[in-house]
């Protein structure tokens, strides 16, 4: 089982960074892929970015590539999500998910299938 808690969320104006956080813990250490993904309301859960177990690779979606940057630390099992030029449509819960390591998680690092754990989600709310 794997643990995880997302923080950094909160109110800011188009234009404006923000850095969200998640924390890992439980069984990380064989190593878990991580991603992050959005949900606005009444809509489902949309692949914002991921990055593999040992940092090597890192992939966006669309939206977030060139404003979002993903990273992490294993020795503090945290994956952050930098978000730089936050717009309206960027508004939403943050979630943060962990995916255990296989070999075809770079064929489907987009999907929420792929990913066996979810934090609890951090509120991102932009003002224009």
């Amino acid at each position: 089982q794997v643990q995880l808690v997302e923080s950094g969320g909160g109110l800011r104006r188009t234009g404006d960074s923000l850095t969200l956080s998640c924390t890992a813990s439980g069984s990380t250490g064989s190593g878990i892929h991580m991603g992050w993904f959005l949900q606005a309301p009444g809509t489902g859960r949309v692949f914002v970015a991921a990055i593999t177990w040992s940092g090597a690779r890192t992939y966006y979606a669309p939206s977030a590539k060139g404003r979002f940057t993903i990273s992490r630390d294993n020795a503090k099992n945290t994956v952050v999500l930098h978000l730089n030029s936050v717009r309206p449509e960027d508004a939403a819960v943050y979630y943060c998910a962990a995916a255990p390591r296989r070999s075809d998680y770079t064929g489907y690092y987009y999907s929420t299938a792929t990913y066996d754990y979810w934090g609890q989600g951090t509120q991102v709310t932009v003002s224009s």
